[in-house]
């Protein structure tokens, strides 16, 4: 497949019977002032000629929120292919029933041009804020090419 390849890892708690998951919006200059479609789930990519997907989520979620990944069953998600051609990507995502506080997350950053063809270089967070959402919120902030990760999560939720 041309494109990328990405994986990540989709907190989820139970709060009074509801289901809520922790998703990150994302940072920069491109997202400060969007919210609808302007959130992830921590994920990044990887090389699979060099890194295993569930290696690769554990080490991009602890890149975009500073922390190690919860202890939890890794319950597997699968894959969401969106987008075409160079711009395709293929998502693998984990679910993992764990809490975890907003306030302690310490943001990997990136750096690029900003102003555009200013030449100058500014250092943005890659996730500006994390919060807990119910899945029907998540839907809403969540880019579209990740939403089936939720409906997913909600299967194995009343299954389980």
């Amino acid at each position: 497949m041309a494109g990328k390849f990405s994986a990540g890892i989709l907190l989820f708690r139970r709060n009074s019977g509801d289901i809520e998951v922790l998703i990150g919006h994302m940072g920069g200059p491109f997202w400060a002032r969007k919210d609808s479609g302007a959130w992830s789930i921590p994920k990044g990519e990887y090389d699979p000629e060099q890194e295993d997907t569930r290696a690769a989520a554990d080490r991009e979620f602890t890149e975009e929120l500073g922390l190690p990944v919860p202890p939890g069953a890794w319950l597997p998600l699968g894959e969401v292919r969106y987008g075409s051609g160079q711009r395709a990507k293929e998502l693998t995502v984990w679910a993992i029933e764990a809490d975890l506080d907003p306030a302690d997350v310490v943001a990997g950053t990136f750096e690029m041009e900003w102003p555009p063809k200013s030449g100058r270089m500014a250092e943005f967070p890659e996730i500006d804020r994390v919060e807990w959402f119910d899945l029907a919120s998540a839907h809403d902030k969540l880019g579209a090419g990740q939403r089936p990760y939720l409906d997913r999560l909600a299967q194995y939720v009343a299954q389980s």
